[in-house]
């Protein structure tokens, strides 16, 4: 089995514009400048409208414009030559695919993650809270065994140093957290939540939010080291859609990040990181 990626929203947008419009235009027997989608309207449907890791969702969408169009003309109904992004819901409806924001997550205990998925990146949200007890971790959100691990490990590491959360070990002995990824219902897995997992149960210990727009990618070893992860293009793009502009990444993946075209990176400010030390002092 070959795995291909999927595209990213800017090759959708070229897709869309030098194929898919072109070819419905032609199958619903209108003049090539008889109709127009602006760029805005074409990125609104690929974000709300698409939720696919191929263009055959957004090719439906513009065939759906384009099927309007004709029977507008047919009926010598007024119509704007140029789709805008203002006559979506007449053309298409309510929106079907919603994304998360990165704004509007700043509490203490709430960290933005970064994950890739057959659909492209999206950003997850880790919560932990804490309350008195006897050290016990406890996690919901649909977990695969490898998150859960990735948790364990970020627990026993601050077990070990209490100080990252500005305790002693007696005080954080008498605390419980628990730690919560947001709809249940989607089953969530993967290699790259350690540093994530960490960055939030300390921000929930100590109280104390993270800086705005940060998010990040990357796994963690028991002695605290940060390893390099996947899917980084995917998990770039993300960010940028949620609006983060800082992204906290293992040192390893640097190559990674310089291999990615300019344009897909501007605007955006890397940390990056050798061990949870580093993470914790960009964060806060």
């Amino acid at each position: 089995m070959i795995n291909v990626t999927g595209y990213l929203a800017e090759e959708k947008l070229e897709i869309a514009k030098n194929y898919l419009i072109p070819k419905q235009l032609d199958e619903h027997g209108l003049a090539k400048d008889g109709l127009e989608i602006d760029k805005e309207c074409l990125e609104d449907i690929i974000e709300e409208y698409t939720h696919e890791s191929g263009v055959r969702g957004l090719e439906k969408q513009i065939a759906k414009i384009a099927r309007v169009t004709a029977k507008k003309i047919a009926l010598e109904e007024e119509y704007p030559k140029v789709v805008k992004k203002e006559h979506l819901r007449e053309y298409l409806g309510l929106p079907t695919a919603f994304h998360d924001k990165q704004q509007g997550n700043e509490a203490p205990g709430v960290v933005t993650g970064l994950a890739w998925t057959e659909l492209g990146g999206e950003i997850l949200f880790v919560e932990s809270s804490v309350s008195k007890g006897k050290g016990v971790l406890s996690m919901t959100g649909n977990l695969g065994d490898v998150m859960k691990e990735s948790a364990q490990i970020a627990w026993q590491y601050i077990k070990a140093h209490p100080e990252l959360a500005q305790m002693d070990t007696d005080q954080f002995m008498g605390k419980d957290i628990h730690v919560h990824v947001p709809e249940g219902a989607v089953p969530k897995d993967g290699p790259s939540a350690g540093i994530t997992m960490v960055s939030s149960m300390v921000s929930a210990l100590r109280g104390q939010a993270l800086k705005s727009g940060i998010a990040m990618t990357g796994e963690m070893t028991l002695r605290g080291r940060v390893l390099p992860v996947g899917g980084i293009k995917e998990k770039i793009l993300a960010a940028k859609r949620a609006g983060v502009q800082t992204i906290v990444i293992s040192e390893e993946n640097r190559k990674d990040i310089e291999d990615i075209k300019e344009i897909y990176v501007k605007g955006l400010t890397f940390v990056y990181v050798k061990d949870i030390a580093e993470v914790i002092e960009a964060i806060f």
